[in-house]
């Protein structure tokens, strides 16, 4: 390990809803709360204020209603919340060629690599720079951690929060860890630290106390070794700046069990469309194709498929996905749908039975030029209703006359939107009917305002904080 504390972890504090309250200025201060908004939600993030009320991540999002029924709830907008991902990123990479993301608001750096820092009151000096720097460009704050190694960098950031920036020096990790549960150590989650507590150890002095005997008994040899050395604080695993993506994929839960075998195999066309959206959008194929199906009963199956050579062809992974759906019994009822491409490249191969469906579709479609005028002028077409369209919480829209709002909710054919922009002060609501040609769905606005220099969130708020 380090001599010197130059590791650093940033969390960016309660990141989603701090981002949401950054955007929405009537919601700064208060708690929000962003998730799944259907009967099966759960919480993704929540702002501080609604931890209050004893309110925190991957709870059912009912329970988060009982406990909170006047926060605001709003959907994700994971579009606006990767920019600003990819805006703290880059200052990361500015201070060193090592940085490990771990989630769009987490990450390690290697400053010593970086030569950004080489002491403590170095690194010091460059965590509170990074702050300042965050919060300058996207309004929002993070927690800074630094220490000697990434398990104590981490642990110094879950310490540090929110908005705050703690450094462990070296040689005072083990009276640190010393009383700190053992839940702290990573790997150790509530069913190893259940059959710790039954053999009478439950902080981390007392693994290191233990032995790595008594703990290779418990636990078995690869975990045992591991946790002793944590314990002592011993950590050598090094930032690594290249984590490859080893699969690409996407599923729903449905609020209600779908029975309907047609509606099945229609999501899983359009989950698999959605995957390769996102395939091609990260400049990817895969050979192996994977369906997801949760049942009625919880019950949980995967099937696979691998082609003979990687592919982005939506038709191939369409048709793949189809043919998986084939083998599982789904007429109990499904509450999840998914559809996964895996063995990824950075390149396809040519797929020649899709090039003769393609060829085969053509000739269909010159075909059809050439039917008798007679029949086409006889051919009526059914009137098609427009597609209702859905105002989702939080979402952005913008209104002919009354310029850029959010949606604040929605349903009986009415949408209640708040006009306010992340620099304005906070705004007023209106209700429209939910087919208003006036309004239409609109591109988040960014959070900094660069005019004399104010941002989005107020500084030194709680509502400036993100995820945490």
């Amino acid at each position: 390990m380090r001599t010197a504390p130059t590791i650093l972890h940033l969390d960016m504090d309660a990141f989603y809803a701090s981002a949401e309250q950054a955007a929405k200025p009537s919601l700064r201060g208060k708690a929000v709360i962003v998730g799944g908004l259907g009967p099966r939600g759960v919480v993704a993030t929540c702002s501080y204020e609604a931890r209050v009320f004893g309110v925190h991540s991957a709870m059912p999002m009912a329970q988060a209603r009982r406990l909170a029924p006047n926060a605001a709830y709003l959907v994700p907008r994971f579009g606006l919340y990767r920019e600003i991902s990819e805006q703290v990123m880059g200052l990361l990479r500015e201070l060193s060629p090592l940085v490990e993301p771990l989630s769009l608001d987490e990450a390690f750096v290697d400053l010593e690599a970086g030569q950004t820092a080489w002491d403590a009151e170095s690194a010091r000096l460059t965590g509170v720079k990074l702050r300042g720097d965050i919060r300058a460009v996207t309004g929002l704050t993070g927690s800074v951690g630094l220490a000697a190694s990434k398990m104590l960098a981490k642990i110094a950031s879950e310490q540090a929060k929110p908005d705050g920036l703690v450094l462990i020096e070296p040689g005072t990790e083990r009276e640190l860890l010393a009383p700190m549960s053992v839940r702290t150590l990573p790997g150790v989650g509530p069913a190893t630290g259940d059959h710790l507590r039954r053999a009478g150890i439950t902080t981390v002095g007392e693994i290191a106390e233990a032995g790595e005997d008594e703990l290779v008994r418990l636990l078995g040899k690869a975990h045992g070794v591991a946790l002793y050395a944590m314990a002592l604080a011993h950590d050598v695993r090094p930032v690594v700046a290249e984590r490859d993506t080893k699969s690409v994929s996407v599923e729903d839960t449905y609020d209600v069990d779908i029975h309907d075998r047609v509606r099945v195999r229609m999501e899983v066309q359009r989950l698999a469309d959605r995957c390769v959206r996102r395939l091609r959008g990260a400049h990817l194929s895969g050979r192996t194709i994977v369906l997801k199906v949760r049942r009625y009963d919880f019950s949980t199956l995967t099937r696979s498929e691998t082609l003979r050579g990687p592919t982005d062809d939506p038709a191939v992974v369409r048709e793949a996905a189809a043919r998986l759906l084939e083998s599982v019994d789904t007429t109990g009822g499904v509450r999840l749908l998914g559809v996964g491409v895996s063995g990824l490249a950075d390149y396809t191969q040519e797929d020649l039975f899709a090039q003769a469906r393609t060829a085969a579709a053509a000739a269909s479609a010159e075909e059809l030029e050439h039917v008798e005028q007679e029949e086409a002028e006889e051919a009526v077409e059914e009137p098609v209703p427009p597609a209702e369209r859905r105002w989702h919480a939080g979402h952005d829209v913008r209104h002919a006359e009354f310029g850029h709002g959010w949606v604040q909710g929605s349903g009986l054919g009415r949408v209640t939107v708040r006009f306010e922009t992340p620099g304005s002060s906070p705004g007023r609501v209106r209700t429209f009917r939910s087919d208003d040609p006036l309004l239409e769905g609109a591109e988040p606005l960014p959070l900094v305002e660069r005019r004399g220099g104010d941002v989005g969130a107020p500084s030194g708020s709680p509502a400036a904080g993100g995820e945490g």
